[in-house]
C-alpha cells in the first residue's frame, strides 16, 4: 500500500452516488481506475449497514493495494483492519475528543495460521476534516494522519456547508505539514485552479461516481495530478 505522502487521488464509494450498484464493483473500478486511496461513506445508513459494505469492499481495496478509509465509524476501521478512519470535526472535537489516541484505535493482536506466531495489526491512521486555519491547527495538534482541507466549493455532497475558496487551499499549501487532500465540489472542469493554488492531493466524489465510466474518470484526474507534480 502506497504511503499517505504518495497518495495523490482520494475516492469514494458513497452510498448516496450508488444508484444500485454493488459497492464492491464500485470499489473496483476506483482501484482499477487509479484511485489512492477509498473512503467508504455512509452518512443515512444505520452502523450495522456501514459494517456489511465494509466488509464488501475491504477484500477489494486489500487486493488491489488501497488503503479503505471509513467514515464516521473508527471501531468498525479497528475490527475490520482497515487502514484508516475519518472524522469530522463535530464527530471528533464536539465528542469531547482532544487527542486521536483517546479514540478506540488501539492495535490487537491478529489471529495467525495454525503453527505460526501472532503480531499486532497497525494503528488506523485518523483523517480529520479542517474548514479554516484555526480547525487545521488543531487538527495537527490532535495528531491527524491526514487533513481535508474543504470545501473548496459549494458541493452537493454537504449543501449547508459553505465553501472555503481557493484562499483556504493556498493558506494550506503553505501551512499544514501534515499530508492534506483539497475537498468539495472538485471537477474535471475546476481541478486546475485547485492543483494551481498549490493542492497535490484531492478528494473527488460526486464528478467520479456520477460520471458514466468511474474508472476512466480516474484516470483523467491522475493525468491531471501527475502534471501538476511534474510542474512542481
Amino acid at each position: 500500500m502506497k504511503s499517505l505522502t504518495e497518495c495523490r487521488l482520494y475516492a469514494f464509494v458513497d452510498t448516496a452516488f450508488l444508484q444500485g450498484r454493488a459497492p464492491g464493483e464500485v470499489a473496483r473500478a476506483l482501484c482499477d481506475g487509479g484511485a489512492d486511496l477509498i473512503q467508504l461513506r455512509a452518512k443515512e445508513a444505520p452502523e450495522a449497514e456501514v459494517w456489511r459494505l465494509a466488509e464488501a469492499i475491504l477484500p477489494v481495496t486489500q487486493r488491489a493495494g488501497i488503503g479503505l478509509v471509513i467514515n464516521d465509524y473508527p471501531a468498525i476501521a479497528r475490527e475490520l483492519g482497515a487502514e484508516f478512519c475519518h472524522l469530522g470535526q463535530e464527530d471528533f472535537f464536539g465528542a469531547g475528543y482532544t487527542q486521536v489516541s483517546q479514540l478506540p484505535l488501539a492495535a490487537e493482536p491478529e489471529k495467525p495460521p495454525a503453527g505460526e506466531g501472532g503480531g499486532c495489526r497497525p494503528r488506523v491512521r485518523v483523517g480529520l476534516s479542517s474548514a479554516s486555519p484555526d480547525q487545521a491547527r488543531r487538527a495537527i495538534a490532535a495528531g491527524a494522519d491526514y487533513l481535508g482541507v474543504g470545501p473548496v466549493f459549494p458541493t452537493g455532497t454537504k449543501p449547508t456547508a459553505r465553501a472555503v475558496t481557493l484562499e483556504y487551499v493556498r493558506w494550506a499549501a503553505a501551512n499544514i505539514p501534515a499530508p492534506w487532500f483539497a475537498i468539495g465540489g472538485i471537477n474535471l472542469e475546476n481541478v486546475d485552479e485547485v492543483l494551481a493554488a498549490g493542492a497535490r492531493r484531492i478528494c473527488v466524489v460526486s464528478a467520479i461516481l456520477a460520471a458514466p465510466d468511474p474508472a476512466a474518470a480516474c484516470r483523467k484526474f491522475q493525468q491531471r495530478l501527475g502534471r501538476a507534480a511534474r510542474q512542481g
